[in-house]
């Protein structure tokens, strides 16, 4: 019989905590035991699993002793505080905020790109920003054939990357002004984000980026495992529920072949090619929700740069960009029989 493991969810009641039971149970993983954590606020409430209501329990100090895994996705503050309690009770912790992504002893993974290094982890391991998860997967595609010189990109980032109060926000503000009622004051933004744009994602930085922006630059090296690639991104909010589209230009050390980028990109897992725009054949946040890969489409020759090239990418940023991954990692660390 192959082993079971004691999962603890931290943030169980939140959307990506929700979702990370929910792929738990999708895939199979082998739980012997769910236990939903999160804040004495949730504590009582319910989570579903197999078939089952499960408790929820409020997140303490000692929550942990018995647990084989923790995925954390109650926010940094909460991961800096309980996951070193999480480790010395001897369980692994699968953090999915940005408290441990940039520290040099903790292991940040996607494990389509990187797996290997989850066998240099110390009790964390990071999973990269929702943003950061879906770009990495084409981009190491191209980086098996090619050098990557520089990549540019612009998002456009749906209100589930804020939470459920930034989604219920949308919708009501949303109702609101479609029946010519004032939507009130934005609480989740800076400005009104139904209808609206808004480039300013997390908080900005002396360098004039947001943090949201830096972190896509820091992430995406550090995972690649290659310093030398020069990035640059924007990152805008917009008025969606579920998933995160790129427009990313890449430039590698020789002229493109799009024929070639189009393999490379359609053979890579995690990755699906949805690519006939004379067909209208391309990806979106409505066709992506759902579903795990990172989708790509829109792969064409950059016409002022016979060394770069356009592509299109979505995924659902609460799967591939958080909770699936998350799993993955887990699932990587029982292959390696890391835990």
């Amino acid at each position: 019989m192959s082993k079971e493991y004691v999962v603890a969810v931290v943030g169980a009641t939140g959307v990506v905590g929700r979702e990370m039971i929910g792929v738990l149970e999708e895939r199979l993983f082998p739980v012997k035991q769910l236990l939903p954590l999160a804040s004495e606020r949730s504590a009582g409430l319910r989570v579903e699993f197999r078939g089952h209501q499960v408790l929820v329990t409020e997140l303490k100090e000692n929550s942990f002793k018995g647990v084989d895994i923790a995925l954390f996705s109650a926010g940094a503050d909460i991961s800096k505080t309980f996951a070193p309690h999480a480790v010395r009770a001897g369980a692994v912790v699968i953090d999915n905020t940005s408290q441990f992504r940039m520290d040099a002893e903790v292991p940040l993974v996607i494990p389509e790109v990187n797996a290997h290094v989850l066998k240099k982890h110390k009790g964390i391991i990071a999973n990269p920003n929702c943003s950061t998860a879906q770009l990495v997967l084409p981009l190491k595609a191209v980086l098996d054939h090619a050098r990557i010189k520089r990549v540019v990109i612009s998002t456009y980032q749906s209100t589930s990357g804020a939470g459920k109060e930034a989604m219920d926000e949308l919708r009501n503000h949303a109702a609101a002004l479609l029946n010519g009622v004032p939507a009130g004051r934005p609480q989740k933004f800076t400005k009104e984000i139904a209808f609206n744009l808004i480039p300013h994602i997390d908080v900005f930085q002396d360098n004039g980026y947001t943090k949201e922006e830096m972190k896509m630059v820091n992430e995406t090296r550090k995972i690649l495992g290659d310093d030398s690639i020069r990035v640059t991104a924007t990152a805008v909010r917009v008025p969606v529920f579920i998933g995160h589209s790129e427009a990313v230009n890449v430039e590698i050390d020789r002229p493109v072949d799009i024929a070639e980028i189009k393999a490379w990109i359609a053979a890579f897992p995690g990755v699906e090619l949805m690519d006939d725009p004379m067909h209208n054949v391309y990806p979106t946040p409505q066709s992506a929700s759902g579903k795990d890969p990172a989708f790509v489409g829109r792969i064409r020759k950059d016409v002022s740069c016979e060394r770069a090239f356009d592509m299109w990418v979505v995924a659902d940023n609460l799967r591939k960009g958080a909770a699936l991954n998350s799993i993955q990692i887990a699932e990587a660390l029982v292959a390696q029989k890391l835990i």
